[in-house]
């Protein structure tokens, strides 16, 4: 499974929860987008341990598993047939994570996240 990592379960995982340990762990890829990359570090110089956080997250990226994906002109397609399918339904979700599932959409990916506002987009494949 390839999969992407939603920004809480980037943290999960740093907190050795179980379930998301064992998702990572199987996972031939593991993904990062810009979006969930620069959520990460907003919240690191928000906290008391920023450094720390920069260190633990750049060691992750250090992986020849990880990657970091941006979006291209695919993406704003992709990104814009979803907006338009959550407007329709009046279920708009956080730009953010819009984002996040126009990538994992584009390229094919399961998302490992834990909010509920994704349940609104159904052809998101998620873990």
């Amino acid at each position: 499974m390839r999969v992407a990592l939603d920004t809480n379960r980037y943290v999960d995982f740093c907190r050795r929860v179980e379930s998301v340990l064992r998702i990572v762990q199987e996972a031939e890829q593991v993904f990062l987008t810009f979006v969930v990359l620069a959520e990460l570090r907003a919240g690191f110089l928000c906290g008391s341990r920023a450094a720390e956080n920069e260190r633990t997250l750049a060691l992750f990226l250090q992986s020849d598993r990880v990657t970091i994906l941006y979006p291209d002109e695919e993406t704003s397609h992709h990104y814009a047939r979803l907006f338009l399918q959550l407007r329709s339904r009046g279920t708009p979700i956080p730009s953010n994570d819009l984002w996040t599932s126009a990538l994992v959409i584009q390229h094919g990916l399961t998302l490992c996240d834990r909010d509920r506002h994704f349940d609104h987009l159904p052809q998101l494949q998620r873990a």
